[in-house]
């Protein structure tokens, strides 16, 4: 697995306390280095008075360790400001920007080039909203788009596995290390979007150590899904309630109207209507007149509206104007 010394001194960097995405952009020449990253650290960390660069490389020297576990799992690791970084689509806060990503497959999937549209949805579709589903995806891929998801059960598996399904290449973004495939029923589906073509993609490289930091991981892979995409297209999913059972597709959702994306739902009115698993759905339509509606009689003109989309992706800068 190839690392950089900038890769390993921002994940280093991001273990003191005050340290965030924020930080380390606002900073970013420094991580190449040492010298010069210590005496911010000793300046701005909130445990930064005892940072000396010995105890800076013996923090260093553990997370190599800990990358062991990784060595059949990620190809590479890639930090921003390197060449092969992927490009942002839509303009975001720094505090949302990643700064280190890793990786298995196709990195290139996500260059700007290309155009990636993320379906996502609930854990458990109806059959109907599955079928449908398959249609927009077979039309989406056969327009050339590539698939992004999220990996977890229901919609999200129907995506990638109907874009395979149909030659098509698809992004799985996980809120686990790639040697920990979440949810582990679909190890076989992540391999399956490897070995033909794909991206598995995370930004983390240890196990969660709680219930909370992995609740707090969903949201922030959702992120991903939307800045890695040119449009967000959401197939179904519950609003949130007190039941709890709405999906994180609202937060990838939110996050593309954040940083000016498009966004599409499906929508059928005979088959929806009344249905509570499209009760986010009927939210955005009523909130937003500019969400793309996907029905069965729109298909066809919302798939050619989707793929006429002008590129929107920018290189991750180190300059403070790309940024809102």
């Amino acid at each position: 697995m190839r690392i950089s010394n900038r890769a390993l001194n921002i994940l280093t960097a991001l273990t003191y306390k005050g340290v965030g995405h924020k930080w380390v952009i606002d900073r970013l020449p420094a991580f190449d280095d040492l010298e010069a990253l210590v005496p911010l650290l000793q300046a701005d960390a909130r445990d930064g008075a005892g940072v000396t660069e010995k105890e800076f490389e013996s923090r260093r020297a553990t997370i190599e360790e800990s990358l062991d576990a990784l060595t059949n799992s990620a190809d590479g690791v890639v930090a921003i400001g390197e060449e092969g970084f992927p490009p942002y689509r839509g303009r975001l806060r720094r505090a949302d920007a990643p700064v280190v990503l890793f990786y298995s497959g196709d990195l290139s999937l996500l260059d700007a080039a290309q155009l990636n549209v993320a379906v996502i949805g609930l854990l458990n579709p109806d059959e109907h909203t599955m079928e449908f589903e398959r249609e927009v995806v077979r039309a989406l891929v056969a327009e050339g788009a590539t698939i992004v998801s999220g990996l977890a059960a229901g919609c999200d598996t129907v995506a990638h596995d109907e874009t395979l399904r149909c030659g098509g290449k698809t992004v799985a973004i996980l809120p686990s290390p790639l040697n920990n495939v979440l949810p582990k029923g679909n190890w076989e589906l992540a391999e399956e979007i490897v070995d033909k073509g794909g991206l598995l993609l995370s930004e983390y490289y240890r196990q969660h150590q709680s219930w909370p930091e992995l609740r707090r991981r969903y949201p922030e892979r959702d992120r991903l899904q939307a800045l890695f995409s040119d449009w967000v297209v959401l197939t179904a999913s519950y609003a949130p309630n007190k039941d709890g059972n709405d999906s994180g597709s609202r937060y990838a959702m939110e996050s593309a109207k954040e940083y000016s994306l498009p966004r599409a739902v499906m929508y059928n009115p005979e088959t929806d209507d009344g249905n509570p698993k499209y009760d986010l759905n009927r939210q955005i339509m009523a909130e937003d007149s500019s969400v793309l509606v996907i029905s069965k009689e729109s298909l066809q003109e919302a798939v050619k509206q989707i793929v006429s989309v002008q590129p929107t992706s920018q290189r991750p800068p180190q300059q403070p104007g790309l940024f809102s």
